[in-house]
């Protein structure tokens, strides 16, 4: 038997690395009006954002309950060693609490830790992907602990949202800041600090955001995995790619797109990055 890893559907892990590292996902509830979609079972991202785009209702996000976890973590509590939970920042979701609700139900039937990974989308994806890795190799869970512990330090992210709007339909910025920003025809730069994203400036060209992005993968260095993230800007991301190979092995560097659980917030023209950075 090993460790059995889960995460949530912010994670925006690709499905063909979920599926070679037997990664649990639980997914975030995304509701447009009256109807109700699992992230990434129900709804994929492409269908998201053709709904996004079309919808008169902005949709809203609810984090998995505790008898989700609950039910998921009685899958595995007689097959595994134990159970590694990892899940979005606590600051910016109740997924972590709803996790560890479960946990304190369950805890005569098996271990299982529940962590903090203090980021979202494929900060939280790098994280869970290399405590899946180490499972697979037969670590222990506090082994797996340790390293998973030491991935949270280490990683970094910084992106650019193209549009506004869906920051403040959803609540994430206010409608004021919003307005001003459109106004003044500049998108803004976010980074994580302390488990919350938090600004990290403002550009007025997709091709500055672009460049900014660049330069802080490149003043992050050495980096052993680059995660590139995007909302319906492929191609863009797949540049970025080209231009991070300059002193990043391609071999290390993932392009995903921005799930359902996210796009509520960020909508089209998303491009961010997740680094694990050592130094």
């Amino acid at each position: 038997m090993t460790i059995q890893v889960i995460t949530d559907s912010t994670a925006d892990i690709p499905s063909e690395i979920i599926k070679q590292l037997n990664i649990r996902i639980v997914p975030i509830y995304v509701r447009f009006g009256d109807k109700t979609y699992r992230d990434r079972l129900d709804i994929n991202s492409e269908e998201f954002y053709a709904m996004l785009d079309s919808s008169p209702v902005h949709p809203a996000t609810s984090q998995p309950n505790p008898e989700d976890f609950v039910g998921t973590y009685s899958e595995y509590c007689d097959s595994s060693d134990g159970i590694i939970s990892i899940h979005i920042s606590s600051r910016i979701s109740g997924t972590y609490n709803s996790a560890a609700t479960a946990k304190r139900s369950m805890e005569s039937k098996c271990p299982i830790e529940v962590i903090d990974s203090k980021f979202n989308s494929s900060g939280l994806g790098l994280i869970a992907a290399t405590a899946a890795r180490l499972a697979q190799s037969g670590a222990d869970m506090h082994m797996i602990l340790d390293e998973v512990h030491q991935a949270i330090d280490q990683m970094r992210m910084f992106g650019m949202f193209e549009h506004m709007k869906y920051l403040a339909r959803s609540g994430r910025v206010s409608k004021a800041i919003a307005s001003a920003s459109n106004f003044l025809n500049v998108m803004p730069l976010l980074t994580f600090r302390d488990g919350e994203l938090a600004r990290a400036g403002f550009v007025r060209k997709v091709e500055k955001g672009m460049d900014r992005i660049y330069e802080y993968v490149k003043n992050n260095l050495p980096i052993s995995e680059l995660a590139i993230v995007h909302s319906a800007v492929r191609e863009r991301a797949e540049l970025l790619k080209e231009r991070c190979a300059d002193f990043i092995d391609k071999e290390k560097i993932t392009i995903t797109e921005l799930g359902a659980s996210l796009g509520v917030h960020g909508g089209p023209g998303v491009l961010l990055v997740a680094a694990r950075h050592y130094g």
